[in-house]
């Protein structure tokens, strides 16, 4: 490591590019119909910048990973953000609904391979013990995008022209890269193996066990997330000018839901946690769907749900890193294309029983069933790892 270097402006530099990343997300939902009106098409259309950038996502994390192995992490992570910015800041010259869609697929394919080897660096970096800690840091920028940079993009978006949203992300991975240059110290490439070796640890069915959950656990937020705006003008009764701010209190609860997280992994074990957090969601979700016609109600529930949810995030990439031996930054990527297809499976299972005319809190009732499942899932693997240390411990005597 560099001399002087500290290993919190390293941790701060990740942080950074997740900030970068939750806000080119998360930004284009609250442009949506400035882009539409701008491009000439239907809400709908536009609706399709969301899903590019998912899918971008999924395909990326794997994808750019599996050459992470061939370069120091320090220059993977500068190769993944100048592909970032490039492409975010090209997204705001876009002039047409398929230049747009290929630009915004092109800006997701970075984002799981950022996390995933940022998720192992972050182990790296941290005092022993405290590796929850230290990868919750770099989730905490992906929050606090949520509170403070969605609203200030979406205000530019909408006061100037959406193209200033994703201007203001490109000048986010410009200081990313400034910052990964300066403080990430340098790490030697872990040499080529042998592509069986190297794939080694998605050999562990473990492994797939957790991605399941990720998805379908996780999918349990996003099926009441992606109708929070219906939830609270139709049933809680607000108005629509005060859903952004309370959006800003759901970004208040996953910000401080990332850091709870991290010390529930240090109190339990990580998959403990998840399986706690994704109980408690089936919980909260079920009330929600009940008492959310009362204001104060949707309040807490919405800060509560946030807090919840986001208490999942660091202990789970810790249990894929820890069951993907030999392939912790594939896996750790993968495990990110796992949260966007609960994304995409939440939204859509979620929207089924509105499409059919019942009421909008289904969906989180969709949600509670998603999470319960996911807990079933935590739990079968509990209980299979359990009967692996038996059958060892009984082969051993």
């Amino acid at each position: 490591m560099k001399e002087g270097f500290s290993n919190k402006k390293a941790l701060l530099s990740l942080a950074i590019g997740g900030f970068g990343i939750g806000l080119t997300e998360f930004v284009i939902m609250g442009i949506l119909p400035n882009v539409a009106n701008s491009l000439g098409i239907t809400i709908p259309e536009a609706g399709h910048f969301i899903s590019a950038y998912a899918l971008g996502v999924v395909v990326g994390a794997p994808l750019l990973t599996s050459f992470s192995h061939k370069f120091p992490a320090n220059r993977m992570l500068l190769f993944l953000m100048v592909w970032f910015t490039i492409f975010n800041t090209l997204s705001a010259f876009s002039t047409s609904y398929n230049m747009l869609l290929i630009m915004r697929f092109l800006s997701g394919l970075p984002h799981g391979a950022f996390f995933g080897v940022g998720a192992v660096i972050a182990g790296k970096l941290a005092k022993k013990g405290k590796s929850g800690q230290a990868i919750a840091i770099m989730f905490s920028g992906l929050t606090v995008a949520n509170v403070i940079g969605v609203p200030i993009g979406t205000y530019l978006g909408n006061q100037y022209h959406w193209s200033a949203s994703f201007f203001m992300v490109g000048v986010v991975g410009v200081i990313t890269l400034g910052s990964i240059f300066y403080w990430m110290p340098h790490f030697e490439k872990e040499g080529n193996q042998p592509k069986d070796e190297d794939h080694k640890g998605l050999k562990n069915p473990e492994l797939w066990g957790v991605i399941a959950l990720t998805t379908i656990g996780t999918g349990g937020f996003f099926a009441w997330y992606s109708y929070i705006a219906p939830l609270l003008t139709d049933v809680a009764h607000f108005s629509e000018n005060v859903v952004s701010y309370v959006m800003i209190l759901a970004g208040l609860g996953m910000f401080f839901g990332n850091f709870l997280g991290a010390k529930m992994a240090e109190a339990f074990t990580p998959l403990r946690s998840v399986m706690i957090s994704l109980l408690a969601m089936a919980v909260i979700l079920v009330a929600n769907s009940f008492f959310s016609s009362s204001s104060v109600l949707a309040l807490i529930f919405t800060f509560l749900i946030g807090l919840i949810a986001f208490s999942i995030s660091t202990p789970i990439q810790m249990v894929i890193i820890n069951t993907a031996k030999g392939a912790e930054m594939l896996g750790s990527s993968m495990n990110q294309s796992a949260f966007n297809m609960g994304n995409a499976m939440g939204a859509y299972l979620a929207g089924l029983p509105i499409a059919y005319g019942y009421s909008v809190t289904s969906s989180s009732l969709v949600g509670s069933s998603l999470a319960f499942s996911g807990a079933i899932i935590a739990i079968s693997i509990l209980l299979y790892r359990k009967q692996k240390i038996k059958i060892k411990n009984q082969t051993a005597r």
